[in-house]
């Protein structure tokens, strides 16, 4: 997303006001990060799979907008045309600031520049010295998308560990145009059956049954997404 992030603070942002997001900012992103606590609601409109970070090996959970970078098929001159929009898009042009040696704690940042950013146009992010109930309502969203985003790390960590995530060639009929999709990770079914008892209980346990057989059903998604790009190109 563009636009450096800036520590959010009354004494420089006091008239800061933010209007209705413009969605232009994710309109050239194909994929975009969502939690495991997303897939559910995700998973009924976009495929969900699964992209290494190449610096760590750690996996990332990721809703398909499109089947070619630089391409979001859900927006539409600055418009979202789905009906769930993933947690990471609606924080904008909010987002959290991290520091590595504070582990503990996070703060809140801004987005100068993005275009809902304004000082006569929106809703305030202040009220004199204090948070807007506006801002203290974005801040709890914020930090429990953080949260969420923390936890499905520690748990696409044991999924890898249980060798559950392979490598996965995506084919794809668009218009007749047979088009591979490289560098996307499912959860390997057959494995997943072959489970222990006790390790299949620890997915139960640990709330992963639903995103994951959500994540396979989202699979058939990807012709949805081939049926949109044939649709736009016809209106263009």
């Amino acid at each position: 997303m563009p636009n450096k992030i800036t520590l959010l603070e009354p004494s420089k942002h006091g008239e800061l006001k933010i209007a209705a997001t413009d969605f232009q900012h994710v309109a050239e992103q194909h994929i975009v990060p969502v939690s495991l606590h997303e897939i559910a609601h995700a998973a009924t409109e976009y495929p969900i799979v699964f992209v290494k970070n190449g610096d760590s090996d750690d996996f990332q959970a990721v809703a398909m907008m499109g089947l070619k970078p630089g391409t979001n098929l859900s927006v539409k001159e600055g418009k979202w045309q789905g009906l769930y929009i993933p947690a990471v898009v609606r924080d904008y042009p909010l987002g959290l600031v991290l520091n590595p040696e504070v582990k503990d704690k996070v703060w809140i940042g801004i987005r100068e520049n993005a275009t809902s950013v304004s000082k006569t146009e929106g809703i305030a992010l202040f009220d004199g010295e204090q948070e807007s109930e506006f801002l203290a309502a974005r801040k709890a969203a914020l930090i429990t998308h953080f949260e969420q985003d923390q936890a499905s790390r520690g748990i696409l960590g044991f999924l890898s560990q249980k060798g559950l995530l392979k490598s996965q060639t995506l084919t794809v009929d668009v218009a007749g145009e047979k088009r591979n999709i490289n560098g996307l990770f499912i959860i390997d079914e057959e494995k997943l059956n072959l489970l222990s008892d006790a390790d299949y209980l620890e997915l139960r346990k640990r709330g992963l049954l639903a995103p994951i057989y959500a994540h396979f059903a989202s699979l058939n998604q990807v012709n949805r997404l081939a049926r949109s790009e044939v649709l736009s190109q016809q209106v263009s």
